[in-house]
């Protein structure tokens, strides 16, 4: 699978700094982590199972650090270590997997930990103690003191108890076992009668194996009996007092050494009498959150119900194992009482956010269960697949895929239930097209709806666009390129379906507070991450009937971000902000993420390209045209140049020949410049992201490539360009990728080529189209983006295949940048609705520009700004 082919910071960054960032800030232990990482990861990470969590450590550290701990911690409870020190392999167990998989935080590249990660990330642990150990002789106690002076190998000695059925007075059997090897060299736990023959001849091994129960008998007057007895040779019985006093020394006598193998009831505390109160077993008219469920409490063990004569019983009994309906269970009358008086304060009602917030609040004793009205509705939330979907309205003028028609129906669903939700779809799977066939559908029901969608800026045309694709009948207005004072106008007048604004306009507009909308749609939800900042505020406060976010990436930073989205889907679902952030405290000392997860499944929709049932439904090559605005700086270059050349045709009428041809190409290379960034046509250094349209789209879609840690391709035309895109890159994924143009050497080339394919995670490399596009295999890169367009689909179709030719095991998403209303977009819808202008293309250059008439060539030129109203 991929997790093999890539690193290890691939997944996690070690601790809370990036592993390629400037030694600035970082303290002398974190920079050594950080360097030991980079050149020995899996050895590194093997080595910190040894210690204790590394100071200052962030979610990802402390899981890697809990799977590094796991291994060592089986390494030291294994036997058959002081066997066969050399052929010891640790393996991993199903509970252990669960604990890791359940432990696993909502950090960046957590998407990709799932069993078939966990058990490549085992067998890398269990190389990197096999290198460590071929660098050492001597004993077993002796390597493990090397690596920790608190840790002592596993005794081979094993205490075994079980329940007997066929005995009334000795319910329990107890046996003791050793670890070795039998004549076939086979692993086997034998009777620890057989050591007295197997090392019948050899007295001081006898004597050196059983040396533990020694220790045992001084710490344990129970067993100190059955050994100076002689009875631990043998099994025998116990009764239910005498196996309740063996369950309580079991601390103890693992502390030295030797391991005690019992019923699973005891080790899972599950045969304890708790309080169990069963909510939402009575179904309910849904309206949303704050709908409200009934309250059903009950003494219970191991999920079965107590009468009221049962527990009377128990009281009566004495103290310790008790076996009540078939099960043994652990009585004390103390914590009984107690339960019975709690029992009393659950009554009444409360609400869907507040059941689902029970899964995270941790009460002693206590167990939250779901109803069976509620256990069927969260079914149906979170597993959407298993439901017939909805036949998508007429109006949409599309054909989507299964996987797409199951996340419009659960839209819908989730919409027609009131709840807010949260659609984080991988990139590339189509999330616009989900949501607009939601709209359509929303249009049926509701004619004289009022829906909001908030988007970033450079998002505006990509969504009129769809809209005038896959939804034609929708009417919508856009909010946006006017003053603020002309936007309250139309907006006032405007009654369309949807309304399209910015993030950054909603403070500004004090018009779209007063609305009651029927739903706020905000793509690109992490806009809204940090809960202290105006945007954020402003948009919670829209008044909407439904709420939708649209992200690829819930969670950023840290679970505030989590918080801050919910907040506006679902407020009161995950508490106060105050009541979140004491309960995300908690999560370092528990790494149990596994209640958060359960709490919110139902609301977030998350599918992968890399999900087996999502990958046979794609293409393996995606193509998408982003179009973008130009900034305000682009837009009055973009004018200027275009109003000179006007001129320049209007006052030399008798240019012709090669002279005019020279003229036009060279304004043509000046507009796709202008669309570029203004600092490339001006040839100044400053590139800042802000003054270019396409720098900020690059910047939003790496970002987003970075949280998956996957790779990118940008090809320009243009060699100048690529350095200042280069350190562009650099900043948005912390780390340096390459560059490729004409005057980098071929052998250099191979030499980024195999370091771009290779295990360190290179995550971008720039190219000049000519250069590289053709010759080079980059199959690592699952992205390509065309910076500008060349026009001439075949050479890009050369460039694109760098990723998408054999050996690509993964989806490629092809990122075509387009500024909209220029000269960009006009030859790109001419080069797609003309075949024989796209042969001439393709038989040649851009030349063929050079034969236009000057009213062609400025209709061709001129800036047409997106219309804002329909």
């Amino acid at each position: 699978m991929k997790a093999r082919t890539q690193p290890l910071d691939f997944f996690f960054t070690p601790g809370g700094f990036q592993p390629d960032s400037p030694e600035k800030g970082l303290s002398a232990e974190q920079a050594r982590l950080r360097k030991n990482f980079q050149e020995h990861p899996w050895l590194t990470l093997y080595q910190l199972g040894f210690g204790p969590v590394p100071q200052d450590a962030g979610p990802s550290l402390q899981f890697l650090h809990s799977l590094a701990a796991a291994f060592v911690g089986t390494l030291t409870h294994d036997p058959f270590l002081q066997v066969s020190l050399t052929e010891t392999r640790i393996p991993l167990s199903p509970e252990q997997e669960t604990r890791l998989l359940d432990g696993v935080p909502f950090a960046p590249g957590s998407t990709w930990i799932d069993s078939g990660w966990l058990h490549h990330a085992w067998d890398q642990l269990n190389q990197a103690f096999a290198q460590d150990l071929g660098k050492f002789s001597g004993t077993v106690e002796d390597y493990l003191k090397t690596r920790s002076g608190a840790l002592r190998p596993a005794d081979r000695i094993y205490f075994h108890l079980v329940e007997n059925k066929r005995s009334e007075t000795y319910p329990f059997a107890f046996l003791a076992t050793y670890a070795t090897y039998d004549a076939k060299k086979e692993a086997r736990h034998m009777p620890l009668s057989y050591a007295l023959q197997e090392y019948k001849d050899d007295r001081d091994k006898l004597m050196q194996l059983l040396s533990s129960l020694d220790k045992v008998a001084q710490i344990s007057p129970f067993h100190g009996r059955f050994i100076s007895s002689g009875e631990i040779f043998h099994p025998f019985g116990l009764t239910p007092s005498e196996a309740y006093e063996f369950l309580k020394t079991i601390p103890q006598v693992e502390s030295l050494g030797i391991r005690c193998r019992i019923p699973n009831w005891w080790r899972q505390g599950k045969r304890q009498v708790s309080l169990s109160v069963k909510i939402g077993d009575q179904e309910k008219p849904l309206m949303g959150a704050e709908t409200l469920l009934t309250l059903q409490p009950s003494l219970t063990v191991d999920g079965v119900t107590l009468t009221p004569e049962d527990i009377a019983r128990l009281l009566s009994g004495t103290e310790g194992l008790a076996l009540i309906k078939g099960k043994w269970i652990e009585v004390d009358h103390q914590h009984l009482k107690e339960l019975l008086q709690q029992l009393k304060g659950f009554s009444g009602t409360v609400t869907v956010a507040e059941a689902l917030r029970e899964e995270l609040s941790v009460q002693d004793g206590v167990t939250f269960t779901h109803g069976q009205w509620l256990t069927r509705l969260l079914d149906r939330l979170r597993h959407p697949e298993k439901a017939a979907p909805l036949e998508v309205p007429e109006a949409v003028q599309a054909t989507l895929r299964p996987y797409q028609k199951t996340g419009f129906s659960w839209l819908c669903t989730l919409s027609d239930y009131g709840f807010g939700m949260c659609l984080a779809d991988d990139m590339g799977l189509g999330k616009t097209l989900e949501v607009l066939t939601y709209l359509a559908r929303q249009r049926q029901k509701l004619p004289k709806g009022r829906f909001l969608l908030v988007v970033p800026a450079s998002l505006l045309d990509n969504w009129s666009r769809e809209l005038d694709r896959f939804t034609p009948s929708l009417s919508y207005t856009v909010l946006h390129g006017r003053t603020a004072k002309k936007l309250e106008e139309v907006l006032a007048d405007s009654q369309t379906f949807l309304t399209l604004t910015t993030y950054a306009l909603v403070p500004r507009l004090a018009g779209l507070q007063k609305i009651p909308w029927d739903g706020v749609i905000l793509d690109e939800a992490q806009a809204i991450k940090n809960p202290g900042t105006r945007q954020a505020r402003q948009i919670k406060e829209l008044k909407a009937r439904h709420r939708l976010a649209m992200t690829g990436t819930p969670v950023e930073n840290d679970l505030s971000n989590l918080w801050s989205l919910f907040d506006f889907l679902d407020p009161g679902l995950l508490g106060s902000r105050k009541e979140f952030a004491a309960y995300a405290a908690g999560l370092k000392n528990s790494g149990n993420y596994e209640p958060l997860r359960a709490a919110l499944s139902p609301f977030i929709l998350r599918r992968l390209k890399t999900d087996k049932s999502i990958i046979s439904d794609l293409p393996e090559k995606i193509e998408k045209n982003e179009y973008i605005s130009l900034s305000p700086r682009q837009v009055a270059l973009y004018r200027s140049e275009v109003s000179h050349f006007r001129t320049l045709l209007q006052e030399n009428t008798e240019i012709s020949g090669i002279r005019r041809k020279g003229l036009v190409l060279a304004m043509l290379n000046k507009l796709k410049q202008i669309c570029n960034h203004p600092d490339q046509f001006l040839g100044t250094g400053n590139y800042q992201e802000t003054e270019s349209g396409k720098f900020r789209r690059l910047g939003e879609l790496c970002r987003n490539i970075y949280e998956k840690r996957e790779r990118v391709l940008v090809f320009t035309q243009y060699r100048e360009i690529t350095d200042a895109l280069s350190a562009f890159l650099t900043e948005v994924f912390g780390r340096p990728g390459f560059v490729i143009h004409g005057g980098v050497p071929v052998k250099k080339r191979q030499a980024m080529v195999d370091a771009f394919n290779g295990e360190d995670y290179v995550p971008y490399m720039v190219l000049s189209l000519k250069a590289a596009g053709t010759g080079l295999n980059l199959t690592s890169a699952s992205h390509v983006i065309h910076f500008d367009r060349w026009w001439n689909p075949a050479v890009e179709n050369q460039a694109t295949d760098r990723a998408y030719r054999i050996g690509q095991a993964r989806n490629v998403i092809v990122h075509k940048f387009i500024c909209s209303g220029t000269i960009e977009e006009r030859i790109d819808a001419m080069i797609n609705s003309k075949k024989d202008l796209a042969e001439q293309v393709i038989g040649g250059s851009t030349t063929w520009i050079t034969e236009l008439s000057d009213r062609e060539l400025l209709d061709l030129m001129k800036l047409d700004l997106p219309e804002k109203r329909r």
